[in-house]
């Protein structure tokens, strides 16, 4: 890791950040005021992700500051725990700050993935829609969504690779393969948001019905697998729901062991 792989996760949450920034300003300048509140409106699940990272602070013994609070409330938690993986990094020399980096970055990956699915694919979809069914010729519009869907795809790239680094004797990948994860990655959620942008350009509202269709499905599915990563019954039920919810674009792997049998299964059912 070495802070390497930490300054790149921040690079592309800064640009993705930016780009939207870019995109609500350029709706506003236009007076497109119905695209500008709906932009709006996607940033606000962030929340769940700077709530949670003020929890695991105080979890952790770090009770919150004004100034930590300031930076969650300005949606910059994340960029305050990159920081600080940072720093630690830079000050690694003992088995104690690998552990304590390892740590801190597992926490913000986690983090970071959720804020992705809450925040960057509503937005990475209403973008698309633009760009496909109103404004084909809309630069800003267009490049948003496409650093929506770098953010999207490296926020999966970094949770494997921290599944990865927490396996025993593990192997950092290289450079190379972590590039291959990241565009077959890309490709994979470009085709799903492309496909269901279309349809719902063709049938508008009926993409609603075979999207709840496949989360009924990945639901069941992921409560017929038993899936025990939380413990109690109504937590276990929304968790399920949600991850059914995530399995409508691309697959998490939430299970330890193997996983090809349920790689398969999910991509004969998605296919």
């Amino acid at each position: 890791m070495r802070g390497v792989f930490p300054g790149l996760c921040l690079a592309v949450l800064a640009a993705e950040r930016a780009g939207r920034l870019c995109v609500i300003i350029y709706y506003l300048v236009r007076g497109q005021l119905g695209w500008f509140g709906l932009t709006v409106t996607c940033v606000v699940p962030g929340y769940v992700a700077q709530v949670l990272s003020i929890l695991w602070f105080r979890a952790d013994g770090h009770p919150p500051t004004c100034w930590l609070l300031v930076l969650h409330l300005l949606q910059l938690g994340l960029w305050k725990r990159y920081w600080d993986v940072l720093r630690t990094a830079a000050k690694m020399g003992g088995s104690g700050c690998a552990r304590e980096a390892l740590t801190q970055h597992g926490d913000v990956c986690v983090l970071q993935l959720l804020e992705a699915l809450l925040q960057t694919l509503p937005h990475l979809l209403l973008q698309a829609y633009v760009v496909v069914a109103v404004d084909p010729a809309g630069f800003i519009p267009g490049v948003t969504a496409g650093l929506s869907l770098l953010s999207l795809a490296w926020a999966l790239v970094s949770y494997s690779h921290f599944s990865c680094l927490l396996k025993p004797g593990h192997l950092c990948p290289p450079a190379a393969a972590i590039l291959c994860l990241l565009l077959w990655r890309m490709g994979m959620l470009a085709t799903r948001v492309l496909a269901l942008v279309f349809f719902t350009r063709l049938y508008s509202f009926w993409v609603f019905a075979v999207a709840g269709v496949h989360w009924l499905l990945m639901s069941f599915w992921l409560v017929a697998q038993q899936t025990d990563i939380v413990a109690q019954p109504c937590c276990w039920r929304l968790f399920n729901c949600l991850v059914g919810a995530v399995y409508i674009f691309c697959y998490i792997n939430v299970r330890p062991g193997p996983s090809k049998h349920r790689v398969a299964v999910f991509y004969a059912v998605s296919t």
